[in-house]
């Protein structure tokens, strides 16, 4: 990541470009630099690309949800000032946008969900606290994406250090049990600003499945296919999945843009 983290109060950002607001939101074991492509390219065409670092690790335990995460977007959002703006997320990020736009509706002129969850989580299972096992893990993380050789040493390092941390096994537990609990089938009919889903057809975490079903309950909702992609579309295949939100929001948002 070349672009220099802002700290301000209560705040961790990357922001740069200028135009309409653009905030992406990453996932529970995911971190900024997996959106280094998306916040790049689209900082450049026209809009301020913003990506907060969510506090999944240090809310007090009992408020590690996506109720409180989503109260933190507010605040967030609140204090930058912003309005119409549209939200991307990739999985429990996409769950955070839907929550947020459920209660802000009036802020959120655009939803880009990618492997969201909201729909169905996938259970790490009583396997999960075999926290020890570099093995295990690597195959866990590998097993993210379709070709795991983007699974890098450091990343898998990352989450083998991330897993070790007792603090944050408990908190990613919590929001897993609460991301499960927090289920926005009944919610998602409501939602109707365009939204463009964007999904791996080899996604094992959120499976294509998923996708269909939240293509089916919201009702001003694009599908698009990304073959040979797991679980994270913007990190396997940067290029295709910009140019899908790009001519998404050339369509829906900025008509007068030029792709």
């Amino acid at each position: 990541m070349k672009y220099t983290l802002k700290k301000e109060g209560d705040f961790s950002y990357l922001e740069e470009g200028e135009g309409t607001p653009l905030i992406i939101l990453h996932g529970l074991m995911g971190n900024l630099s997996n959106f280094d492509s998306v916040f790049d390219h689209f900082s450049k065409i026209g809009y301020q690309v913003i990506m907060p670092e969510l506090p999944v690790y240090s809310l007090p335990l009992l408020k590690t949800n996506v109720k409180n995460l989503s109260l933190f977007l507010k605040k967030f959002v609140e204090y930058k000032n912003l309005n119409n703006y549209i939200l991307l997320g990739n999985s429990l990020g996409g769950h955070l946008a839907l929550y947020h736009t459920k209660m802000n509706p009036k802020k959120v002129i655009g939803l880009v969900l990618t492997g969201s969850s909201g729909l169905y989580e996938k259970s790490m299972g009583k396997s999960y606290p075999k926290r020890g096992d570099y093995e295990y893990i690597k195959k866990g993380v590998q097993d993210v994406f379709y070709d795991s050789d983007i699974a890098t040493k450091e990343l898998i390092d990352g989450v083998f250090k991330d897993v070790n941390n007792r603090n944050k096994v408990i908190r990613t537990l919590a929001l897993a049990k609460s991301a499960i609990r927090h289920n926005m089938a009944n919610d998602l009919p409501n939602m109707t600003m365009p939204a463009c889903l964007i999904w791996g057809e080899n996604d094992t975490v959120t499976p294509p499945e998923v996708a269909e079903e939240f293509h089916s309950l919201l009702p001003n909702s694009e599908l698009n296919w990304i073959d040979k992609c797991g679980h994270a579309p913007m990190m396997e295949h940067p290029i295709q999945f910009n140019a899908y939100v790009e001519k998404w929001l050339t369509k829906y948002i900025n008509p007068k843009e030029k792709i």
